[in-house]
């Protein structure tokens, strides 16, 4: 596929796991600006849809970003099927903004799924303010499971968990964190990313406790700059925008079940667009159409 100045390189490509993909791209003004937390907007071609991701990595002098992502839909399938050498139409960002970085004492950050690739920057960032980091994170089975050894390379401890018990201890994230505040052990501060089921029940847990607990919630995004709206979600009964006011806010003052009830307006047409993009690939041998 070819490319311009204007465009993104990509440098790197590795499969992390099923459906389960890395990048590394040349985006040099966004690597000088990026803090944790922030996200990027990727348009890997004119046809395609913007998809908010979290920016795992980045380097200054290199001037490049990565980011993780996994295959839920058409835009990700499509991003999938671009090499090391092809180019990205548009990469906007940094975006939000970024996690407050400050002096908390022990600080928890639970990642579940897809949310684990933002635990590692943030988790960095806070260890090295001097935070005692705790990191927990879980998936549905081992092979969906990834960073582990890099979360450990930032974490004071780490526990893991998997739905199915195929690695390390059954359960989920929030059993760690319910034992460990039941247990008397003293928690200053709760970071949670994932899926809006787990980010919800962490803010019950450490309700009760009265702990600061942040969540980086995962609304629906189109232009990233607040003006289309499509990224609505109710804090304290308040309507906030998640691409500039957030992704983070108070996960006790989050309408959750809202938040829920919109990340599954589109669901049925993302899947016939899914299904549909799956069955062009087969016809055309699985290339990019661009190619």
């Amino acid at each position: 596929m070819g490319g311009n100045r204007d465009m993104f390189k990509i440098l790197a490509k590795k499969e992390l796991g099923p459906k389960i993909y890395w990048m590394k791209v040349e985006a040099a003004r966004i690597a000088q600006k990026r803090r944790p937390g922030q996200f990027i907007i990727i348009r890997s071609d004119e046809y395609a849809e913007r998809i908010p991701l979290t920016i795992y990595k980045s380097n200054p002098k290199e001037g490049t970003i990565e980011f993780i992502f996994y295959v839920f839909g058409q835009s990700t399938a499509k991003l999938a099927t671009f090499q090391a050498g092809d180019y990205i139409m548009d990469v906007i960002g940094p975006l939000g903004k970024p996690t407050e970085i400050s002096l908390f004492g022990t600080v928890i950050c639970v990642g579940g799924g897809a949310g684990i690739p933002l635990i590692y920057p943030i988790a960095r960032a806070l260890k090295e303010v001097g935070n005692k980091v705790i990191s927990i994170i879980g998936a549905r089975t081992r092979n969906l499971l990834i960073l582990e050894e890099e979360i450990r390379s930032v974490s004071d401890e780490v526990r893991i968990t998997t739905d199915d018990g195929s690695y390390v201890r059954k359960g989920f994230v929030t059993d760690v964190l319910k034992e460990m505040l039941e247990s008397g052990e003293n928690i200053d501060f709760v970071l949670t990313v994932g899926p809006v089921p787990m980010m919800s029940a962490v803010a019950e847990i450490t309700r009760p406790y009265n702990i600061k607990t942040i969540a980086s919630l995962n609304p629906i995004m189109v232009d990233g700059t607040g003006m289309c709206g499509a990224c609505r979600v109710t804090v304290g009964g308040k309507t906030c925008y998640g691409c500039i006011e957030g992704p983070e806010f108070d996960a006790h003052l989050v309408d959750f079940k809202e938040l829920a009830a919109r990340n599954s307006t589109y669901k049925e047409q993302e899947k016939l667009s899914y299904e549909l993009f799956l069955k062009q690939q087969s016809t055309s041998g699985g290339k990019n159409d661009n190619e």
